[in-house]
Formats: C-alpha cells, sequence, structure tokens
C-alpha cells in the first residue's frame, strides 16, 4: 500500500529533482514558503485518507483491495478525493520547495492522470458498488475542490 504513493510522492519527484535546491521558481524565494506550507498541509491530509480508508471504510485506497463502506468522514466531508489532493499537494509543494519546473510538469500529469481516473473508473464502480447512498453523497460534497457545504 505505500509502495504506489511513496514511488509517485517520493521516487519520481527525487529522480526528477534529486532534492537539490535550485533558484527560486520566477525568482521569488517567497516561493520556497508556499511549497512548505503546502506540503506541511498535504502531508497529513494524505495520512488521514490512508488511516481512515483502513479503519472506517475497512479497506485500502488501492482497487485491489476496496473498502467494504463508503468513507464519508473527516476530509471527505468537503471534497470527495481528498487523498488525490494531498498527493497533488505533496509534489507541487516540492516542485516550489525545490525550484524544480520537472517536478511541477510531473504534478500536471499526474494531476490530469487522477482526474481522467476518477472520472472513467473510480467514479463508475464506487456508484455500481454503493449506488443511492454514493450518488446523495456527490450531490453533496464536491469532487474536486474542498467546500464547507458538502459536510458529509
Amino acid at each position: 500500500m505505500l509502495l504506489i504513493p511513496g514511488t509517485v510522492v517520493g521516487v519520481i519527484p527525487f529522480l526528477l529533482s534529486r532534492w537539490r535546491i535550485q533558484p527560486a521558481l520566477l525568482g521569488f524565494v517567497g516561493v520556497r514558503w508556499i511549497g512548505a506550507a503546502m506540503l506541511l498541509l498535504a502531508a497529513p491530509l494524505f495520512a488521514d485518507f490512508v488511516v481512515r480508508f483502513v479503519r472506517e471504510g475497512r479497506g485500502t485506497p488501492a482497487p485491489i483491495a476496496p473498502t467494504q463502506r463508503l468513507v464519508v468522514g473527516g476530509p471527505f466531508r468537503y471534497t470527495r478525493n481528498p487523498g488525490y489532493i494531498g498527493v497533488i499537494g505533496l509534489l507541487v509543494g516540492q516542485g516550489l520547495v525545490f525550484g524544480s519546473p520537472a517536478v511541477l510538469l510531473y504534478a500536471g500529469c499526474v494531476t490530469i492522470a487522477f482526474h481522467l481516473f476518477v472520472l472513467l473508473y473510480e467514479e463508475p464502480t464506487l456508484r455500481r458498488q454503493f449506488g443511492r447512498q454514493y450518488i446523495e453523497y456527490c450531490q453533496r460534497v464536491p469532487r474536486w475542490i474542498p467546500s464547507r457545504r458538502g459536510r458529509g
């Protein structure tokens, strides 16, 4: 379960940047602080997502061992995809901290891949698995942009 996220948010960004600090993007050192803030916010969001899948959903985020129950607590009250948002935050944060356009480009590609995966596989699968419960959840909680209107 840690192999894929570890590769996506650790190994590949390392291979792209060697985690060496390059000149700040756009010549603005404050960009690094924005990146650091993103890392600090995204890491616990991603960790909560994984723990919640195991405890609340009785499964894993991996399609080979899906949850038995629909996960709607914690950050899932505000967005349907907090795990993906956490990963994207970790990638963009690294790109900004290390001044790496390659990591930022990679983050953009991962974002597109996540969106397509959600639209083409994940949402149809969850509709089949959880039916009306999932449909009602989708009506209350936005897909990507967190909103206080959701709340479970």
